[in-house]
């Protein structure tokens, strides 16, 4: 492809429909507290670094409108497939912060999720808000960024992937993030399953005493001291996965 003035602004055009999409959706990029311009803006100034790199990799500009305009749209529906399994990962903070808020009796307790944009669990704030700072303080979203660029290498531009691949990918990553959920709750299940064991036994041995109103500030304070301890190593299971996920890209 030659660098003239049509040909680049094709080029800026295509990449910036696969990394806008990619941005609209990527962990730490995506987050409601970043206002859309600003996500966009972003987009567009990387389209204008990597535009002129990615340029001999991209087709042609085609002469028909349609063909263009195909092209286009499937630029933006690889950035939005590439954008939704990193969403899928990062749903695992919020899945895990469920499950610990139902074990430690902290179900009720409900806060505005800045993530994801709706009131959550206040474990699953919790952990999304540290799975996102950790993100950025280990450099995480570099390879991220790095990622969307690779992408090119696995997904050649304005060539649809094939649907069962994409389904396969998707249904995977469904998959290995439930999995991660629960591998990341696992310590507080362990202990509700416990402590609620316990909780039957005592309320069979003193049938007259009111065991839940004494259990439950035990149960929450003992949850609490739980996490605290398990949180480093929840922290480097979702940090590993979310850099394979990045590595699976290059």
């Amino acid at each position: 492809m030659n660098f003239e003035a049509p040909e680049f602004v094709f080029a800026a055009g295509l990449v910036f429909a696969r990394l806008g999409a990619i941005l609209m959706l990527m962990p730490g990029f995506a987050e409601p507290s970043i206002p859309t311009p600003i996500r966009l803006s972003f987009a567009f100034l990387l389209c204008l670094i990597l535009g002129p790199i990615l340029a001999p990799s991209l087709p042609a500009m085609p002469a028909q409108p349609l063909l263009l305009a195909g092209m286009v749209v499937t630029e933006v529906l690889i950035g939005l497939m590439i954008g939704l399994i990193a969403r899928i990962f990062m749903s695992t903070a919020a899945t895990a912060g469920q499950i610990i808020s139902m074990q430690t009796g902290l179900a009720m307790a409900m806060s505005f999720d800045p993530s994801q944009g709706t009131q959550g669990a206040i474990m699953s704030t919790f952990l999304n808000l540290v799975f996102i700072a950790l993100l950025f303080t280990t450099n995480l979203h570099h390879l991220l960024l790095r990622a969307a660029y690779d992408s090119y290498a696995l997904f050649s531009p304005g060539l649809m992937p094939s649907m069962a691949d994409a389904g396969l990918w998707a249904v995977d990553a469904f998959v290995d993030a439930f999995r991660i959920a629960v591998q990341l709750a696992a310590p507080l299940i362990v202990y509700g399953l416990i402590f609620y064991l316990a909780l039957g036994v005592l309320s069979r041995l003193m049938p007259q005493l009111q065991i839940f109103f004494i259990a439950m500030p035990a149960n929450i304070m003992v949850g609490l001291f739980i996490v605290a301890i398990a949180l480093g190593a929840m922290a480097a299971v979702w940090l590993e996965r979310m850099q394979r996920f990045a590595v699976e890209l290059s």
